[in-house]
């Protein structure tokens, strides 16, 4: 097919083969990782694109905030090495900020597939480095400068040769060089497996190249976003929403026009940015909200160079959203998982049965630092996630990590890694928003420290401040908090010096209710009260449900009558005895 259109079948074969070979390059990343962070977290993203730098497609592991970045960063490469200086063997990466993934942390390798001779597509991962030296991973740094080392576009290998001159700086540059190289080795010997997958693929389907591929894929993604968004009523649509900030709340706004087959996203009117590392680049934000836009209208459609076309996404330059370098970025995720939320709000006039509630959103980071017990220094990195919004078909999910889509490390892998001790971990009961479908629960989880020396606390937390808000008369989740075994409430975005015998309690939030808890199912509270997630108090007060207990021990059955008579607005007083159990 050289130049020519795909016939149906053949392109449904043709696009299944490309996921699978960006998700065999994903998947070889994962298991030759060198950290948690991207073997068992999966915070990397894969994919791949044609030679004029589009992305064609991607694996299914990753995060929006790694893809969608990605997804326009090719271009950032091309220009400071352009095409025709690249040879087979080749690699570039960078973690410039404001080109890929919007912190130091998290570094970009693209390498060019070569076939007959000539550069036929490129191959690109994003993943976090568990360390970038600097401060370390956190919201404290006023620049940029003091969170770490800043790589330019750069080449990673030539020709097959590891560029040592680089590698030997970031050794000397960060906390954990076995790991952080090992990783960079891992990121360049992944795209060469999908390099390899999609040569053979090539030469199986006699393609010659991926370009009249890529332009029927990419063409047939943007049709599909076109027509959801021509589906929406014209009409602009405004939403504002609050984050914690560092010590002062920041104000979201964004306003969505809806034209035709085109959407613009606005963020004008949201705080300046800040004079802490909890700022958001451009290429940040543009990937969130995009991902927020996808979510709400057209899950079903690629997520391609052709997606992204009809979504034009613009911040004021200086802005929370929009913010300029050398502003420091190092928790720029913070407020970056946000903005699909905000977006949803803003869509909720439209279409108001697909969008979620306000969940935990911002993924909680918890970097901790000090010394093994022999005396080694270590540092150790690991995600948490809160409970989501709830949605007018579901209750929302417990302990996830929306929109991020990180995945918590289990307790077992991070006790057999690092010295930190997860001496507590489970859902976190009453957190979550009432409502006629509930949000999701929180986690609380109690970690410490082996080893008889203090140890730092970098925490990137929110919601502690401003909890999630239900929609359609749901109500809020439980804020989350932060704090020391001995009951000291600890800032939840500072580095902070924990006693060796310390322990600090993590208390996840939880999401947004949708609809009134009032109406929700009486079954569906009885079976949460006796899972231990609600209490049979929070039950008969909010929910308006009466419980009895079975002569199974810690079951529940409700009270249908007394239900009915409270929800009505006419049950017995709370001290009634034949209410017995309502208020355990």
């Amino acid at each position: 097919m050289r130049g020519a259109r795909p016939d149906p079948i053949l392109l449904e074969v043709l696009w299944n083969r490309l996921v699978s070979v960006v998700e065999e390059q994903a998947r070889a990343l994962m298991r030759t990782s060198f950290t948690s962070v991207v073997r068992e977290s999966g915070d990397l993203s894969a994919g791949v694109f044609d030679r004029r730098g589009r992305m064609v497609a991607q694996a299914v592991t990753g995060t929006p905030g790694h893809i969608n970045t990605m997804a326009t960063s090719v271009h950032h490469f091309l220009r400071m090495v352009p095409a025709e200086t690249l040879k087979p063997g080749d690699a570039l990466i960078t973690n410039n900020p404001q080109q890929t993934a919007g912190h130091l942390n998290d570094f970009t390798v693209i390498t060019p597939v070569f076939h007959g001779g000539e550069i036929v597509a490129f191959f690109g991962n994003t993943c976090h480095a568990l360390d970038v030296g600097g401060r370390g991973l956190g919201a404290d740094a006023r620049q940029v400068y003091e969170e770490g080392l800043f790589v330019p576009v750069t080449r990673l290998f030539r020709e097959g040769e590891p560029n040592e001159e680089l590698f030997r700086l970031v050794r000397a540059n960060v906390r954990t060089p076995f790991e952080v190289v090992g990783d960079l080795h891992a990121q360049a010997g992944s795209n060469d497996v999908g390099g390899a997958r999609l040569v053979e693929m090539i030469e199986e389907f006699d393609l010659g190249d991926i370009e009249a591929l890529s332009d029927e894929i990419c063409t047939r993604s943007e049709r599909a976003m076109r027509d959801a968004i021509s589906a929406l009523p014209d009409g602009l649509y405004e939403n504002e929403a609050y984050t914690d900030g560092f010590d002062e709340p920041i104000r979201l706004a964004v306003s969505i026009r809806v034209e035709g087959d085109e959407m613009r996203l606005d963020y004008d009117g949201s705080a300046p940015q800040s004079e802490r590392g909890i700022n958001v680049v451009l290429n940040y934000t543009a990937a969130y909200t995009t991902f927020g836009v996808k979510c709400a209208i057209s899950p079903e459609v690629p997520n391609n160079d052709g997606s992204f076309r009809p979504v034009h996404v613009t911040a004021p330059e200086g802005s929370i959203l929009n913010a300029q370098h050398p502003a420091p970025v190092g928790a720029r995720h913070i407020i970056g998982h946000f903005l699909p939320g905000l977006v949803h709000g803003a869509l909720a006039r439209a279409i108001p049965d697909r969008v979620l509630a306000q969940g935990a959103d911002s993924l909680w980071n918890t970097q901790i630092t000090g010394r093994r017990e022999g005396g080694e220094p270590f540092t150790y990195v690991f995600f948490s996630g809160g409970g989501m919004g709830a949605r007018q078909g579901g209750d929302g999910l417990s302990a996830t990590a929306f929109p991020s889509g990180i995945r918590g490390v289990p307790a077992e892998v991070i006790e057999n890694i690092s010295p930190v001790l997860m001496h507590r971990r489970e859902l976190r009961p009453d957190s979550e928003g009432p409502g006629r479908r509930r949000g999701g629960f929180g986690q609380e989880m109690e970690i410490g420290v082996r080893g008889p020396s203090p140890w730092v606390l970098s925490a990137m937390y929110d919601r502690t401040r401003c909890p999630a808000q239900g929609v359609n008369g749901g109500s809020p989740g439980a804020p989350g908090m932060v704090r020391t075994s001995n009951g000291e409430d600890l800032h939840p975005k500072r580095q902070q010096r924990i006693d060796a015998d310390e322990r600090v309690t993590l208390s996840l939030p939880g999401g947004g209710g949708f609809g009134a808890p009032t109406e929700r199912d009486p079954a569906r509270v009885a079976r949460d009260v006796t899972d231990g997630l609600v209490s049979a108090e929070r039950a008969r007060l909010i929910y308006g449900v009466v419980l009895t207990r079975t002569a199974r021990h810690g079951e529940y059955a409700v009270d249908a009558e007394e239900t009915a008579r409270l929800r009505a607005g006419t049950a017995s007083s709370p001290g009634d005895d034949s209410q017995e159990g309502a208020g355990q």
